[in-house]
């Protein structure tokens, strides 16, 4: 259980002055240069003591994925992009950082772009998020207005920071074709090797993070790695921001201590479920691409990477998406199909074709409209298309599918039979 004392993010629902004054009320810029005078090494040697893993999705280790910034610079400028293009269907947790706490924000790129031997970062902000960019573009100019950040800056080093808004694609949040559409040109995932980290940003070093991974960093730095470390689990450390959706009885995005037990987690921060535990169906852990997991699951299942991974899902950005027993589970994981169908990028032949073709037979499925053969061959196209595309869109379109399939299948083939018994009605009539 968190305490307060512990918490990274104090101002999470906008309650308190979101000023520069007001966060520094709170704790931040205060002693950013005696961090920066500590050295490259020291901030990245801290990162990586700390143990934080990425809160994008992936859950990379971002202390040692600023390490691999090249040390000696080329004469190619480094650069730090911030994915904020929180588009994953159930995820809502960048957008209050930017709404309401965004200073952590500019202050974690300073301090990450010193580390990196960047003097520019760009934050990506999703192209529906209009209001969360002028919050974000508003403590900026504080920042530059109070010499925090820019080229002649009190701290010392130069350094420039840009909001770059997108124009709402889902495939942006990649981090390749958010580089590329970062430099005008259509969000299509790039191939890799090479890696970002040597050819990036108009072909310079670059890396990559999540809001959330560089907001939290000036914290870290500033109460060290091993106080990051000291909460939650081994390899599942630190706090994380949960954003829990659905049949809650209060909905709600907050800090809590990784590896918390879903029950917890729900009673605590959310009021339970609706209709109690006992109506409790299933629940999407991660954020829509995520397979979905059974209630008796989930239940005591630890709230992090390596718990949700025992129970064959994922952490993911810990968006929590809950649904009882008035859900129908077939029409909901065929809502994703029709979401991952729309926002494929159409690069690659398995995701381009595969996410229409699933999605016809989900909406099939829906009614009952089909073969029970259908099933097993629908999971099959699923391992055809997971792991055979350049990004895991088309990961991300399979997943939900087989959770579907690997947990309800009873109740798709229910639907077939009642399906063949209705039209048999019919026809006798």
């Amino acid at each position: 259980m968190l305490h307060d004392k512990d918490r990274i993010f104090t101002n999470l629902y906008g309650f308190r002055d979101k000023s520069l004054k007001g966060a520094q009320a709170r704790g931040l810029w205060d002693g950013t240069k005696a961090i920066i005078d500590q050295g490259r090494d020291w901030i990245i040697d801290q990162m990586k003591a700390s143990g934080l893993r990425g809160r994008g999705g992936a859950g990379f280790p971002t202390g040692l994925k600023w390490s691999f910034m090249p040390k000696v610079n080329d004469g190619r400028p480094h650069y730090l992009v911030v994915n904020a293009d929180e588009s994953e269907p159930g995820t809502c947790k960048d957008r209050e950082i930017l709404r309401n706490d965004p200073h952590h924000l500019v202050e974690g790129c300073f301090l990450a772009s010193f580390a990196m031997g960047a003097n520019v970062a760009y934050i990506y902000v999703r192209g529906e998020f209009i209001r969360e960019r002028e919050a974000l573009q508003r403590a900026i100019d504080e920042a530059y207005e109070a010499r925090l950040i820019g080229k002649d800056n009190i701290h010392g080093y130069p350094f420039d920071l840009y909001v770059h808004h997108g124009a709402g694609a889902y495939i942006c949040g990649e981090e390749t074709a958010l580089l590329e559409s970062l430099e005008g040109k259509k969000g299509q995932p790039r191939l890799k090797p090479p890696f970002p980290a040597n050819v990036g940003l108009w072909g310079c070093p670059t890396t990559v993070n999540n809001v959330e991974s560089i907001a939290a960093a000036p914290t870290i730095l500033r109460r060290g790695g091993a106080w990051f470390a000291g909460l939650g689990r081994a390899n599942n450390t630190g706090t994380k921001l949960f954003c829990v959706s659905g049949h809650v009885n209060k909905p709600a995005t907050f800090e809590e201590e990784m590896g918390v037990p879903f029950r917890e987690l729900i009673d605590k921060h959310c009021g339970g479920i609706r209709g109690g535990w006992d109506n409790l169906l299933a629940v999407i852990p991660g954020g829509s691409s995520v397979p979905v997991v059974p209630a008796a699951d989930i239940v005591d299942a630890p709230m992090d990477f390596d718990g949700l991974r025992t129970v064959g899902s994922s952490l993911g950005t810990a968006a929590v998406i809950v649904m009882d027993k008035s859900t129908d589970i077939v029409r909901a994981i065929a809502r994703l199909s029709a979401f991952y169908k729309h926002e494929s990028c159409g690069q690659c032949t398995p995701c381009r074709e595969g996410t229409g073709w699933m999605w016809r037979v989900m909406e099939r499925l829906v009614e009952g409209r089909a073969e029970k053969a259908e099933i097993d061959m629908l999971f099959q196209v699923t391992k055809q298309i997971e792991g055979h595309t350049i990004c895991a869109l088309g990961d991300a379109a399979a997943w939900p599918i087989q959770g579907l399939i690997k947990h309800f299948r009873p109740v798709i083939e229910a639907r077939i039979d009642a399906y063949k018994a209705s039209g048999a009605r019919a026809a006798a009539e």
